[in-house]
């Protein structure tokens, strides 16, 4: 455990070191939507599909996630739960942090309140940002996060991409030019369906983080609506009262 809290520490400090170090490229923009179900339900079917593996979210329920995001028991324990029989068990991964620090350099963060840490547009980024380098050994590098130990788990869907380096840009008031990246080799998806699946994917981290935000929207609503009709009656309330006044 305490090895554990020392890498999540660690991957932290990187983290800061890096956004100390300068302002980088600018985040693209993850656009979440959580009151989109099927949404969630697209992200929660490739976070089990690719990220549960090595990546634990052990604050989350199965059966809490399946009653909000309106799914049956029974379908998540179909197509969602590879590590576990039981619907009240939360989402963990059998790989020992002991030996993920063996294969991996450092255990993988748990994702439960990643969303919250790093912030929607950042995840979005990052999964977004993964280009071909020969240097790393995993054969790829990040442009959100360099020398990144992650390797890009989602590269079927979205294919390789390469990086080409800041050009300066010719203008009236000059200027320079970031990065960019470029699709070398296809995957599975389109760059617009691929973009779409890490929104989703994205999204339910970000539900993953705090499962209540989706109850205070509900109950927001009723809320605002009490007040409404409140103000309605408070102001009807005080004509009646004024209306001698004069």
């Amino acid at each position: 455990m305490n090895k554990l809290i020392t890498a999540l520490a660690l991957w932290a400090a990187a983290s800061l070191v890096y956004a100390a170090g300068g302002h980088g490229p600018a985040l693209l923009d993850a656009n979440v939507n959580l009151g989109n179900k099927t949404s969630l339900q697209r992200g929660a079917r490739l976070f089990v599909n690719y990220c549960l593996s090595c990546h634990s979210a052990q604050y989350m329920r199965y059966n809490r996630m399946a009653a909000d995001l309106g799914l049956s028991e029974e379908v998540v324990k179909d197509n969602l739960m590879f590590a576990s029989d039981k619907i009240g068990d939360t989402m963990t991964i059998a790989m020992k942090p002991d030996d993920a620090e063996k294969w991996f350099g450092v255990a993988p963060p748990d994702l439960s309140v990643i969303a919250r840490s790093r912030g929607a547009d950042w995840l979005f980024s990052f999964l977004n940002g993964f280009y071909l380098d020969e240097t790393r050994p995993t054969g790829v590098n990040n442009l959100y996060f360099p020398d990144t130990a992650m390797p890009h788990v989602l590269s079927e869907l979205q294919g390789l991409q390469v990086k080409h380096d800041a050009d300066e840009q010719a203008g009236d008031h000059g200027g320079h030019a970031g990065p960019s990246l470029e699709l070398e080799s296809p995957g599975k998806l389109s760059p617009v369906e691929y973009r779409q699946a890490t929104r989703d994917l994205v999204s339910f981290l970000v539900y993953v983080g705090e499962p209540a935000k989706l109850v205070r929207y509900r109950i927001g609503f009723w809320v605002i609506a009490f007040l409404l009709v409140l103000l309605v009656a408070a102001y009807l309330m005080k004509r009646e009262y004024w209306k001698d006044v004069h």
